[in-house]
């Protein structure tokens, strides 16, 4: 029984996944860490690694909600014009479950994405003094050089090796247990994950002398904003690579010899994606049915191609605009309300609008 955390729980392949309670709920992480092994014991779905973590570790607990939150955002966000939207979560996620269990380019990004939110949030909560276990990176201090002579460490750098070490005990953990192909497929996206949020770590620097003549600077490494890293991987997503285990079973090969070897950067998927064109429980598909189309667009958010040739129905409607804006000395924008009508387009349904049911 949960009832003592608000918050719906469950799990997935890759990371326990849950709706958090909001950040100033101080009464939940008070009751959470008095009551760490409850809690840990009571969440579904994890394996014992990730229950000694969560026990040894119990305000993490938050901090990694917040990396949920922040990965499933910007998965959206990355898939919005793409007939598979990455909403599943929203709308049961029980479908995102069955878009990871296969071996699809889908889930090498939402391993990947998943992995990074989770180094991002543990990185985050150390800098800002919520985690016992780890605060500002322990090694930027002292003086140092760069390109524009040299400086002192000062601030607070970005932990970003405990974030990467936390992740990679948390996540991993339930992968470690299995030998097989996936379980390895897997972890090279959840290391790519990683490696993408370290990837954009960068020095910020302060100058102090007279009139800010940076005789003196106090520099410090800082994350960049987490779409940097969703925009990245993305890229990776776009240019995944088809692979194969090995004869041996210990690694991959390319699926095609035409195509370059997989780096630690790249993510790596087994078999071909469905086309998400119609409700398919199996493969985690919702369909594109009622989505919202570009009717002058040539990409994937086309009236065409997400609409898979079904065609697609228009409805003119209303909506308040700010319009004729402008700027007042100073420091104000202002503008009016104006109203605006716009042909807005859908995707029409199937024949059959139902889920597809396989005999």
């Amino acid at each position: 029984n949960m009832n003592f955390l608000p918050g719906i729980w469950w799990s997935l392949p890759l990371v326990l996944v849950w709706a958090t309670p909001p950040v100033t709920s101080s009464w939940w992480y008070m009751g959470a860490v008095g009551s760490s092994r409850v809690m840990c014991d009571n969440v579904p779905g994890l394996v014992s690694r990730q229950r000694q973590l969560c026990r040894r570790h119990p305000e993490a607990m938050l901090s990694i909600g917040r990396g949920v939150a922040a990965w499933t955002a910007e998965c959206q966000h990355q898939f919005r014009r793409h007939r598979w939207d990455c909403n599943a979560l929203e709308r049961g996620q029980r479908l995102l479950g069955r878009v990871l269990l296969r071996s699809s380019r889908e889930s090498a990004f939402v391993h990947a994405i998943s992995s990074a939110g989770v180094v991002f949030a543990i990185t985050r909560a150390c800098s800002q003094g919520e985690l016992k276990s780890c605060s500002c990176d322990p090694k930027k201090k002292g003086s140092a050089k760069d390109s524009k002579g040299h400086f002192d460490w000062g601030g607070c750098s970005d932990n970003i090796d405990y974030g990467i070490k936390f992740a990679r005990a948390f996540v991993d953990a339930k992968e470690r247990k299995g030998k097989d192909a996936r379980a390895l497929m897997n972890l090279h996206n959840n290391r790519a994950g990683r490696k993408a949020v370290k990837r954009f770590l960068k020095q910020e620097c302060k100058c102090h002398g007279v009139s800010g003549s940076c005789t003196l600077r106090t520099c410090w490494l800082a994350m960049a904003d987490f779409r940097k890293t969703g925009d990245y991987l993305w890229k990776k997503y776009n240019g995944a690579i088809q692979v194969v285990m090995n004869q041996d079973g210990t690694g991959f090969t390319v699926a095609n010899k035409k195509f370059k070897k997989p780096t630690k950067n790249d993510l790596v998927y087994f078999e071909s994606s469905p086309d998400y064109c119609i409700r398919d429980r199996d493969v985690g598909s919702l369909g594109t049915a009622g989505r919202v189309c570009n009717q002058s667009s040539r990409g994937m958010d086309s009236c065409e191609v997400m609409c898979c040739g079904r065609g697609y129905d228009t409805a003119r409607v209303s909506r308040m605009t700010k319009c004729e804006c402008k700027f007042h000395w100073c420091c104000a924008v202002r503008c009016q309300d104006c109203l605006e009508v716009v042909d807005i387009h859908t995707c029409k349904a199937p024949k059959s609008a139902g889920w597809i049911s396989r005999t």
